[in-house]
């Protein structure tokens, strides 16, 4: 939709897109705690007014940013619970998953860097269930403890290896696709001992 002065408005939609950005740019530059709504909206160049139309807290913001980079997982974790119990299915789990947590990167970041606040709010907890439900999605029918810790390793080497190699010169595809490779060795060994 174009205005009198042909520049194109501003879905409400895209306002608080840009709300969560720069949320999220701020608490990756200086922390949760040190962040505050007054810079969030001078960041903006929007009053604190315009901020509150949106959200109330920082906290709503942060919940809002988990809420919707979290959809694509729940969408994989509903998709989990439709499939056989098979090993390749297990493994197009894990291959969903990976392509999920690529697109949700900067909220795992959020996550690693302000555990602290993770507990305090929903978010960790909320976190804590989706991954005990994909969890459940991977093992196998007669799951020993040493199978259970195998699979529990497959999420946490895909967690903790965008981390690890997001440093580390190379193509993020590429990356991605070790990390999946590792984790599917690890599921398909609990799946066959």
């Amino acid at each position: 939709m174009v205005t009198g002065s042909s520049k194109p408005q501003q879905r409400r939609g895209d306002t608080r897109q840009r709300i969560q950005d720069v949320t999220l740019e701020l608490i990756a530059e200086q922390g949760y705690e040190k962040t505050s709504l007054r810079e969030i909206s001078e960041r903006l160049g929007v009053t604190k007014a315009a901020l509150y139309y949106h959200f109330k807290t920082k906290e709503d913001i942060v919940v809002s940013l988990f809420t919707d980079l979290m959809r694509p997982i729940d969408d994989v974790i509903a998709w989990a619970a439709e499939q056989p119990p098979t090993l390749e299915a297990k493994l197009e789990i894990l291959g969903h998953y990976s392509s999920a947590l690529s697109d949700a990167a900067p909220l795992f970041r959020f996550m690693q860097e302000n555990q602290a606040t993770m507990r305090e709010l929903s978010i960790g907890e909320n976190f804590k269930e989706r991954m005990t439900s994909l969890l459940d999605h991977l093992l196998p029918e007669d799951v020993t403890l040493t199978d259970r810790v195998r699979c529990f390793s497959a999420l946490f080497s895909m967690h903790a290896g965008m981390f690890v190699l997001r440093d580390v010169e190379g193509d993020p595809e590429e990356k991605r696709k070790a990390i999946l490779e590792v984790a599917s060795d690890l599921v398909t060994r609990a799946h066959h001992s």
